[in-house]
């Protein structure tokens, strides 16, 4: 079973995702266990601080070093070979081969999703990888945690229902996006399926898919 734990300040955002759909078929054949650390419960004070002004000056506060520690060391604790994934818009850029890769490995995964303008940098220490899943700016972490989560859960042996399933995807080569689908009826206000998929040729099926797969840009 892989053991996926979040480290945020808003655990209450992955309810609807990872209880519905694929996520929750995961939990429920017993292939992956989902934790949420609130990043809160190791606050400073009696306000429970997580978060103060930077050094240097500038706008905006940044999660201070003391709760962060504090949240992934337990973390550790519950899974100590568990890899450490800090969400980060510098972080390497999100694929499907590196989804397939943590989805095999093994190990448990880590989620830190950062808050307002960032972290203190000093927890990069603790820091195994940064992910982005894309060029542009969130709120926080958490909805790019869900999605590789979401990637890589789905990719675990057994969660999906075909054997085939994963190996057909976009992107599963790396290099193409899915070939067009068809489901019945035959025609649908005109449009009819390509012949070659009514045909039972197998081999001339896949020749056709693979000529009109998508190149990935």
């Amino acid at each position: 079973m892989k053991k996926i734990q979040v480290v945020t300040l808003f655990p209450e955002m992955f309810d609807g995702v990872l209880n519905s759909s694929m996520m929750w078929k995961a939990q429920d054949k017993g292939a992956v266990e989902f934790s949420m650390i609130d990043l809160r419960q190791f606050g400073l004070g009696p306000r429970r601080q997580v978060d103060d002004t930077p050094y240097g000056g500038g706008d905006g506060m940044l999660l201070k070093p003391e709760p962060l520690f504090a949240a992934i060391e337990l973390a550790k604790q519950n899974d100590p070979t568990a890899k450490v994934a800090l969400m980060t818009p510098r972080g390497a850029r999100w694929k499907q081969a590196t989804a397939q890769s943590w989805a095999d490995d093994g190990k448990g995964i880590i989620f830190v999703c950062g808050r307002y303008e960032g972290y203190d940098e000093r927890i990069i220490t603790l820091v195994d990888e940064q992910v982005s899943i894309g060029d542009y700016v969130l709120t926080g972490g958490e909805l790019p945690a869900m999605t590789i989560i979401d990637s890589v859960v789905r990719l675990i042996p057994g969660v999906l229902g075909g054997a085939m399933s994963a190996e057909i995807e976009s992107f599963s080569d790396g290099e193409t996006l899915e070939f067009p689908q068809y489901t019945r009826p035959e025609e649908f206000r005109g449009m009819k399926v390509p012949e070659v998929l009514l045909s039972g040729n197998h081999a001339n099926i896949a020749q056709w898919r693979e000529q009109n797969s998508f190149k990935a840009e």
